[in-house]
Order: C-alpha cells, then sequence, then structure tokens
C-alpha cells in the first residue's frame, strides 16, 4: 500500500489516513456504505485488481474498519460489513463527495450522488455545528487550537502560523 507509515505523528488526520489506507480503502468504504457486501460485487463496482482488493479488505478489517462475515458454508463465502467505526466514517466520504461535485472532479459536469433527508425529499448538506447550542457555524468563523494531545510538533506548528499571521506581508 503505502512505503512510509504515519502511526507515530501526532495528528488525527494522520491517524485517520493510517488507518484507511489509501484511495482505494476510500472507495470501499463507499460502496459498503452503500450497501454493497460481497467480493465479487465490491469488485465490479471499483474495477480493483482482485489482489489490491483482497489487500485493502485485509487492511481494512485489522483497522476495525469492516469485518468480515460468512454467509455460506459451501464452499465458503464471506461478506464485508462496516463496524460501527467504519460507519462513522460517512463524514468523510460524505465531505469528499461535497467537495468532489462543487469542484466537478469527476468531470461530469453533474453529482451522480445526492444526500437527502429520508422524510422531506430535500438535499442535505455537511454543517459545522456548535457542540452546546446545536447551532450552525458559518466556516468563516471556523478556527483551530492544540488540543488536549498536542505534542511540542503540533504547538509548533500553531505558533509558526500565528507568527505568519502577524508579520506584514
Amino acid at each position: 500500500m503505502r512505503t512510509k507509515s504515519f502511526s507515530a505523528m501526532t495528528c488525527s488526520i494522520a491517524g485517520a489516513l493510517e488507518a484507511i489506507g489509501d484511495r482505494w480503502a476510500i472507495l470501499l468504504l463507499r460502496d459498503l456504505a452503500m450497501g454493497l457486501t460481497r467480493y465479487d460485487d465490491l469488485q465490479a463496482s471499483t474495477g480493483m485488481p482482485t489482489t489490491t482488493l483482497a489487500g485493502r479488505l485485509k487492511h481494512l478489517e485489522a483497522t476495525g474498519l469492516i469485518e468480515k462475515r460468512p454467509y455460506q458454508e459451501r464452499p465458503p463465502r464471506f461478506e464485508y460489513v462496516l463496524t460501527p467505526k467504519g460507519r462513522d466514517l460517512w463524514k468523510v466520504t460524505t465531505a469528499l463527495r461535497e467537495w468532489g461535485d462543487r469542484w466537478d472532479a469527476s468531470g461530469l459536469g453533474a453529482p451522480t450522488v445526492e444526500l437527502i433527508d429520508g422524510e422531506s425529499g430535500r438535499q442535505i448538506e455537511l454543517a459545522l455545528v456548535d457542540v452546546e447550542t446545536g447551532a450552525v457555524v458559518p466556516r468563516s468563523r471556523a478556527r483551530l487550537r492544540p488540543g488536549p494531545g498536542a505534542d511540542d510538533l503540533v504547538r509548533a506548528r500553531f505558533a509558526k502560523h500565528l507568527s505568519q499571521q502577524r508579520s506584514p506581508a
């Protein structure tokens, strides 16, 4: 998959990328979230070479994002399903889809999938929400700050950013 591991980095994004693996794995997570569970269906949907598919499924299983379940004994056949940890990545794939739609990353000129409210049928999108009040917060007001797990390198990134903001261009 990769030659460099991100596991030693003090960064939630690096840790998430380590757990997911690569771009093929994102497509598998997309398909699993849409209800595909069988190896042949996943291979047909992604066009992934079988050795690549087998490796990505093993990696996603090892990181706890999916689980392999038997559905037939003779011959032995398995399906793959998202774990709660894997299902929780829906925001990531939704954010990627929304970005791809906004910037026409597919080159098709129109979205291929829409996220809708199951009751109203109206389109919905991801939003930033105040944890205490539930109010939507505009992106322009969002800021980052070091969290409780920040190490010296994380704090240095913030210090560098702050010093660049203060110095005249």
